[in-house]
């Protein structure tokens, strides 16, 4: 299948879903960090399917799965909490930096609890588009040397617990209540010697849309102050 459709555009997802399968591989010895790191590169600059095949070929479960193509247009989520707290495991439950980074962002599925660590590296975890495996999850960071940002969207319950050692954990979204139906975030973990840091911003996408809304409000100003003059004369 992946054959058939090289050049179908690959999701955050499946990227995810790759980059977990290497994962397995480098915690059983499969692969060294140095072939870790260079397939991990690959595998989030990958735009396609026939560029996500090669990355995993010899290893187990290592095939690339190419989604059935449908025709038919089915509905779409709403938006709402209601619709973004799916259920089940989540599509990616930990990741590693040692002396690199990693990402989770776009749309992905959080678990119920995300792991990760970074040594001399640092992290970010984007939940902006993400749906929730429930409506309470946890996000625990271990920073050594390192440093993770955890960015959620605007209506999310922010709790912070985390413990830092010459380092610290951002509590400044704490407080901030939640929208009806909105998933609590809490935010655990260690830090020595490094930070975690927790940011409220909306999408690109809200960004850009309240940008032409305000373009518009300032042309329809604009305007009504044109005809007022007009009016005047």
């Amino acid at each position: 299948m992946t054959e058939e459709l090289p050049e179908l555009r690959a999701s955050d997802a499946d990227r995810e879903r790759v980059a977990e399968v290497l994962r397995d591989a480098l915690a059983e010895g499969r692969l060294d960090m140095e072939e870790f790191e260079e397939r991990l590169d690959a595998t989030y600059r990958a735009r396609t399917y026939g560029e996500l095949a090669p990355i995993t070929r010899d290893l187990p479960v290592g095939q690339v799965a190419v989604p059935k193509v449908d025709m038919l247009k089915r509905p779409e989520q709403d938006g709402s909490w209601a619709s973004r707290i799916v259920g089940g495991e989540g599509s990616s439950t930990w990741a590693v930096a040692v002396m690199s980074g990693f990402q989770r962002k776009g749309r992905w599925t959080v678990p119920r609890r995300f792991n990760c660590f970074a040594f001399w590296g640092g992290g970010d975890i984007d939940l902006r588009e993400a749906n929730f495996a429930a409506g309470e999850v946890e996000i625990n960071c271990v920073a050594i040397m390192g440093g993770m940002q955890v960015i959620v969207p605007p209506g999310v319950e922010v709790v912070v617990r985390g413990i830092g050692i010459m380092g610290g954990f951002d509590h400044r979204e704490e407080g901030v209540p939640a929208e009806p139906g909105a998933p609590r975030v809490v935010v655990t973990g260690f830090a020595f010697w490094g930070g975690v840091g927790v940011e409220r911003k909306v999408t690109r996408a809200e960004r850009q849309r309240l940008r032409e809304e305000r373009r518009q409000q300032r042309l329809e100003r604009r305007s009504a102050a044109r005809e007022l003059r007009r009016g005047e004369h």
